[in-house]
């Protein structure tokens, strides 16, 4: 069957019933546009046993579902009218490039060095002996982990 290696296998069964009817997933229905009460068509190819379905949209354009001046093209209807606008780039809008953000760079404040921030903190410290770890970093204007690796230069 023309255009089977383009399938993909979905992984999804459902079994027969004893009437012969099979209910289609609703993913799949929902992805394909069918709606309860649509007509579908099959395809078969008996050589594989390959069995295959879609909404039936009829002999009617693709595009604008006319039914007059019908090309087919690549397993689908086309009229006049659209291929003229498409050779002629009416009505086609470009594709916007895909925005591409920049990585987020934290700017770095005026940040000192460890030493000079371990020296803050031991006069704080020794000003301040029963303040809180919390306390210690909202004074220094840094985090309490930041704080941690202080005291572990002190």
């Amino acid at each position: 069957m023309k255009g089977e290696d383009h399938l993909k296998n979905t992984g999804m069964t459902r079994p027969l019933d004893t009437l012969g009817r099979i209910v289609v997933p609703k993913e799949m229905r929902t992805s394909m546009g069918i709606d309860v009460g649509d007509p579908l068509e099959f395809y078969v190819n008996v050589e594989t046993g390959f069995l295959s379905m879609r909404k039936y949209i009829g002999v009617a354009c693709n595009l604008c579902n006319s039914v007059e001046s019908l090309t087919y093209f690549r397993d689908s209807f086309l009229c006049k009218k659209c291929i003229l606008d498409l050779k002629g780039n009416i009505g086609v809008s470009p594709i916007p490039a895909p925005v591409v953000k920049k990585p987020y760079k934290e700017k770095r404040a005026n940040r000192s060095s460890s030493k000079k921030l371990a020296e803050q903190l031991r006069r704080l410290m020794s000003e301040h002996p029963t303040a809180k770890q919390g306390d210690y970093a909202k004074w220094l204007g840094v985090s309490q982990g930041r704080i941690s690796q202080l005291k572990k230069l002190l």
